[in-house]
């Protein structure tokens, strides 16, 4: 039986003034890696978490991938609901991309089928095809690479996989996917934007293993998903984790379950950093349904696109561009004042 949250129990908002960013120097190294590999490259596949599907785009992909083919995979689609999935693609095609959900753990073969029809239209232009996968850590790309080859090649794993960020650190030599034609890829290093100027994307992020729990603070991760679990229709979570009641409060939360999964410490001092991950894993393995974190209603996902246009950090490029155009303008602007024109 669906059990209701009574309204004292809900927040109606959640903040957090911390910033939280996470950008090794690997990453660096990684994006460099990948923009001098692209001239090689027919296809980017870009993975993101279909939990996920506004938060896990990387501003820094747009100016990587530029005019290459790019297929965006929205990987974990079976913990997302499914009825998501037509409004991104809709919000997607908008922007020129082409977006499909999957399971990398499951059927893989129709993302193969995309390029392995681009290169048998044009064998002359593609005699062999290369595709580099890009995305953010932790959002599934090496076993999407592993899935890919498994179904292409009937070959075990080529890339490392783990339930934690930053496993793949720099990028991979060819991996053969399909014979005829011959397919490539190329996994890459989950990267993050160098700054994520939003703080509940970044909680976003890291709730959904994108950003080290010890960087995020696991306590205000598990306070976030308390306030989302507690924002549903119904509030059957506690019965999930065998506690008592649903609460509003973490650290309640946190000395229940504890109490419930054995947490203690001698002297039956409660284990907080166990409980967090424990509550952190149940719902990173789907236990409490299926989730979007984000909002795609209205107009959300417009004003997720403006400002993050507005607030990604420009290239060198791009800076000397706006510099010079700002120049331009002041000196409009002064030849106005003295009437010159």
């Amino acid at each position: 039986m669906a059990i209701r949250a009574p309204l004292n129990l809900t927040r109606q908002s959640f903040t957090h003034e911390a910033a939280i960013n996470w950008f090794p120097g690997h990453m660096a190294k990684g994006l460099k890696q990948m923009r001098d590999q692209m001239r090689t490259i027919d296809l980017i596949i870009e993975t993101r978490d279909a939990r996920i599907p506004l938060s896990s785009i990387n501003m820094e992909f747009e100016r990587l991938v530029g005019s290459k083919a790019r297929l965006v995979v929205y990987n974990k689609a079976d913990l997302a609901p499914v009825e998501i999935q037509l409004k991104v693609q809709e919000e997607m095609a908008k922007r020129q991309q082409r977006a499909i959900f999957t399971d990398a753990n499951k059927k893989v073969s129709h993302i193969l089928d995309i390029a392995v029809d681009i290169s048998r239209r044009d064998p002359v232009k593609y005699p062999q095809f290369s595709i580099m996968v890009v995305g953010m850590p932790n959002v599934g790309k090496s076993s999407l690479i592993n899935a890919l080859r498994r179904t292409g090649v009937n070959r075990g794993k080529a890339a490392s996989t783990g339930a934690k960020p930053g496993v793949t650190r720099a990028v991979s030599s060819k991996i053969r996917v399909f014979d005829k034609p011959p397919v490539y890829l190329l996994d890459t290093p989950g990267v993050m934007m160098p700054h994520i100027p939003d703080t509940m994307t970044a909680i976003k992020v890291a709730l959904t293993g994108g950003i080290k729990d010890n960087i995020a603070d696991e306590s205000v991760l598990a306070d976030y998903l308390l306030f989302r679990l507690n924002r549903l229709e119904d509030v059957n979570y506690f019965q999930t984790l065998g506690i008592d009641r649903p609460t509003d409060d973490v650290n309640e939360l946190v000395d229940m379950l504890a109490r419930k999964i054995g947490a203690l410490r001698h002297g039956g001092e409660v284990d907080s950093e166990k409980t967090l991950q424990f509550f952190l894993k149940a719902f990173r393995q789907g236990r409490f349904g299926r989730f979007c974190l984000d909002d795609l209603e209205g107009d959300a996902v417009e004003e997720f696109f403006k400002t993050s246009l507005l607030e990604a950090p420009m290239s060198k490029n791009q800076g000397q561009k706006a510099k010079r155009a700002a120049q331009r303008l002041r000196s409009l602007e002064r030849a106005k004042s003295k009437g010159l024109i």
